[in-house]
């Protein structure tokens, strides 16, 4: 008994219920996932609008701020009160204002900065706050109104009470940055600072007042109130708002339990670096304390623009996934009935197309049977009657085919050869990083080399050059032997030059930074090189760009780098020559260039890899040390040196500095050309 049989028709069922089926699927799992971005963005950009809304609450809150103190500023008494120091008529002008229109202090002091009277501390007075900002701009006749940070002991002298209030204690909170305090005493307050005028219009003193953020839950749950409406889950407010001081909640309607607020706890790491280091917005879906939110933050600046804490509003996420765990249940019920009208339908096509595929069988069979001249009757204008005709081009296709593999083939060795040619040119650059590395482990030990040598050399070269000063003095100008003592002497200074360059380049003096006007300094060197070296016959050009800012590095070391390659240059043109010395900056404005080209005889190719390596020189009189000391001044700074040399043309020393020390990740490789 041969295997079991299926009959066409039931395979072209399962054919075309099989497609439909995986149809409903994909479309359920596209429109589910279409549906949740929809749902996720519809949610970010509501609390994207609620932070906007909840901006404009904690606005007005300041504006309120602003038009009390500013009112209370422009009484016509207030300035004569101030003036005469009447605390008594201030209490009772202030003190009531202070309580009526919510304000938590309200000080005013005179026009030399000292505090006249406190309505929130009656007893302190008489301390100067002319190095407040706040006052001082106000004394100097600006209205001022902001977020400002007040330190604790600025606060106590506000009031006790109002310091004991923005004392607040930090709690342990997941995903925070640690923190080596366990209480929060500095108080962020929406503060206004506004100048008190008399009747001449001249600034009598200062009047300034504020709301204390630290504990102020009435402003959040203002903000939650209006924002949100009152729209609750399950029992539980959907929206919450907080402000932040620094990365601590200073006042929320986030709930640690159902009746504790979440004051004390803190933002995460990652929104902490985005909102309060990196200034920006930050919308996105983040866990709260307790639940997970679709949040907005955004920083609270102070009048200095700086970040100083934030404003948050979020909604609740589980609202939102039920939502989406419903219409996912809708959407599944509408294909899964679709899916059984299909099944219905299907079997019906089924059936009439098993007839022609029966017939296309019997064909078949007699074309196996050697009947090769049977004519295929089946004319059905669908892919059955099409199947008939691909018997013939079946052949054609295969060929087609075959070809195209070839194709693909020569096609897959040229992407092979693509990748050998790349894999070489990062092996070309391994090697030259090595060749960096390898030179700059012999730099070093040459240098702890040259330092024990010119040390052990100074000591004996100071007895020769002793005795030698000894022998001049002893031997006449005309005996024949002064010749030899005057030749002892000149070797005697040029060993001592030599020592004290190997000196230079042993000591690696640590660079001391500052700022370096590099136009202004390259002047300099070129009016004191004539001091130096001959300048018969050299034509000094100076082609400056204007726009090169002050530079920072150590402008000793980068004067003795500017200096030995402006007078090799000279050197370079012994029979004279033009001097050009260039600069100018990349135009991202990250890096300067300062050129030094000279019209001499130009360097020899195979000494262009030579001419950074101590000792290496092609003058008598040289030591081969100036290149090797500037080449490790320049790669100190995270700068570079590019030598471009023509023989008998001339050559062109290009140092490469950044403007900014520290913000190179690396130092750049010094160029070999």
């Amino acid at each position: 008994m041969g295997p079991k049989r299926f009959p066409i028709r039931l395979k072209l069922t399962f054919a075309t219920l099989i497609p439909l089926f995986v149809a409903s699927v994909i479309c359920w799992v596209i429109g589910i996932s279409i549906i949740n971005s929809r749902i996720v963005t519809q949610a970010q950009e509501k609390v994207r609008t609620d932070l906007n809304s909840a901006r404009a609450v904690y606005q007005s809150e300041l504006d309120h701020i602003r038009d009390v103190v500013k009112f209370t500023a422009t009484n016509p008494f207030t300035s004569m009160i101030i003036s005469q120091g009447d605390r008594a008529t201030l209490n009772n002008l202030l003190s009531p204002r202070m309580a009526s229109e919510g304000l938590d202090f309200l000080t005013a002091v005179d026009r030399s900065g000292r505090v006249v009277f406190r309505a929130s501390n009656h007893g302190a007075f008489g301390d100067s706050k002319i190095n407040d900002q706040i006052v001082s701009r106000a004394l100097q006749g600006e209205h001022i109104a902001g977020t400002e940070v007040i330190p604790p002991g600025e606060l106590v002298k506000e009031g006790k009470e109002l310091a004991a209030k923005a004392s607040i204690q930090i709690l342990p909170t997941l995903h925070a940055r640690q923190r080596d305090e366990s209480v929060e005493r500095s108080g962020m307050a929406m503060v206004v600072s506004v100048p008190v005028r008399d009747q001449a219009g001249t600034v009598a003193g200062a009047l300034y007042g504020g709301v204390l953020l630290n504990g102020n839950n009435t402003l959040v749950d203002r903000i939650k109130k209006i924002v949100f409406e009152a729209v609750s889950y399950q029992g539980e407010d959907v929206g919450t708002a907080t402000i932040f001081l620094g990365d601590l909640r200073i006042a929320t309607n986030v709930l640690l339990s159902p009746e504790r607020r979440a004051i004390g706890t803190r933002l995460s790491e990652e929104v902490y670096n985005r909102v309060l280091l990196a200034r920006e917005k930050w919308v996105g879906r983040a866990f709260v304390v307790n639940d997970w939110y679709y949040s907005a933050y955004e920083p609270i600046l102070n009048l200095q623009g700086k970040p100083v804490g934030s404003l948050y509003v979020g909604v609740m996420e589980r609202p939102f996934l039920e939502m989406k765990r419903e219409i996912s249940l809708i959407f599944g019920v509408v294909l899964l009935c679709g899916s059984l009208i299909g099944l219905a339908i299907s079997s019906f096509i089924a059936s009439r197309l098993a007839r022609p595929i029966k017939e296309l069988e019997n064909a078949a069979r007699r074309i196996t049977a050697g009947e090769r001249d049977s004519a295929i009757t089946i004319q059905t204008r669908d892919e059955i009657g099409d199947l008939a005709g691909e018997f013939a081009q079946m052949t054609r296709t295969l060929a087609q085919r075959e070809e195209d593999i070839r194709k693909l083939n020569r096609d897959l060795e040229q992407k092979v050869l693509d990748r050998t040619a790349q894999l070489e040119e990062k092996n070309l650059l391994l090697v030259k990083t090595q060749e960096d590395l390898v030179r700059a482990a012999k730099l070093a030990d040459i240098g702890m080399l040259a330092a024990g040598v010119a040390h052990e050399i100074n000591n004996p070269l100071a007895i020769i050059r002793g005795n030698t000063e000894l022998l001049q003095m002893a031997i006449p100008e005309d005996d024949p032997s002064r010749e030899e003592v005057d030749t002892i002497a000149q070797q005697t200074g040029r060993v001592e030059r030599i020592v004290g360059s190997l000196l230079k380049f042993a000591r690696q003096q640590k660079k001391e930074l500052g700022t370096v006007e590099v136009n202004r300094l390259l002047d300099e060197i070129l009016k004191q090189v004539g001091h130096q070296i001959p300048l018969a016959g050299i034509d000094i050009r100076r082609d400056y760009a204007a726009d090169i800012p002050l530079l920072e590095g150590d402008g000793d070391q980068l004067r003795q780098v500017f200096t030995n390659l402006i007078l090799n240059a000279i050197q370079a043109m012994k029979e004279g020559g033009t001097l050009t010395v260039s600069t100018s900056r990349d135009s991202a404005g990250e890096t300067c260039t300062v050129a030094v080209e000279d019209t001499g005889a130009g360097i020899p190719p195979e000494n262009l890899k030579k001419i950074f390596s101590p000792f290496f020189t092609t003058r008598n009189d040289g030591t081969g040390l100036g290149l090797a000391v500037s080449y490790g001044i320049v790669r100190d700074h995270g700068g570079n040196i590019q030598v471009e040399s023509v023989v008998g043309a001339g050559s062109t020393f290009r140092v490469v500095l950044p403007l900014k020390q520290g913000e190179q990740k690396n130092a750049i490789a010094l160029s070999d050309r």
